[in-house]
């Protein structure tokens, strides 16, 4: 197809005058922000589950007896990792207030857009709160020189299947023309 020319309802006539249906859903941009929020908001639950309960865990550490008896890289180590968590929560509750602020305003695609980004955040922040939990953990429960290493391989896995799998399978399964 060399220069379409674009109709209502996403359909296309080619140069040589035939119609041409892209693959996908046939909805305006407003319906696909609606769809595209709805899907947006049941993957923050999940996320924001994950990451309040952890946060929640993190709150209470300091008031344990053993506390105490942590070494200064230890407390350096969990410092960084409430103050990540909070982020996390943060951006992982932001998209709830986004919609709040905006609800009603003929702004959804732009919400969604910046709800989207916020999440994406929020999950990098998840996956480095949720290293330092592991780090701290491993290193007061074992004392193992080889908690590093561990942990290395644990993030390989959460990168792999956060990031790297999603990405090949986007990869793979969008074709060069755009559809």
């Amino acid at each position: 197809m060399i220069f379409g020319i674009s109709r209502p309802g996403g359909t296309v006539t080619t140069a040589e005058g035939s119609v041409h249906r892209p693959r996908g859903r046939d909805e305006t941009e407003e319906e696909r922000a609606d769809r595209m929020w709805v899907d947006l908001i049941q993957e923050v639950r999940v996320a924001q589950m994950g990451v309040q309960i952890l946060f929640g865990f993190l709150l209470t550490v300091v008031f344990t007896p053993t506390f105490a008896d942590l070494s200064d890289m230890d407390r350096r180590i969990y410092i960084v990792t409430v103050v990540v968590g909070a982020a996390a929560t943060g951006a992982l509750i932001g998209p709830v207030s986004l919609h709040r602020l905006v609800s009603g305003r003929r702004m959804k695609p732009q919400a969604v857009t910046l709800a989207s980004r916020l999440t994406f955040i929020g999950l990098i922040l998840l996956l480095v709160t949720m290293i330092c939990t592991l780090l701290l953990i491993l290193r007061v429960a074992t004392h193992d020189p080889y908690v590093p290493w561990i942990v290395a391989g644990v993030v390989v896995w959460y990168v792999l299947c956060w990031f790297a799998l999603p990405l090949w399978t986007r990869h793979r399964h969008t074709s060069n023309t755009g559809h």
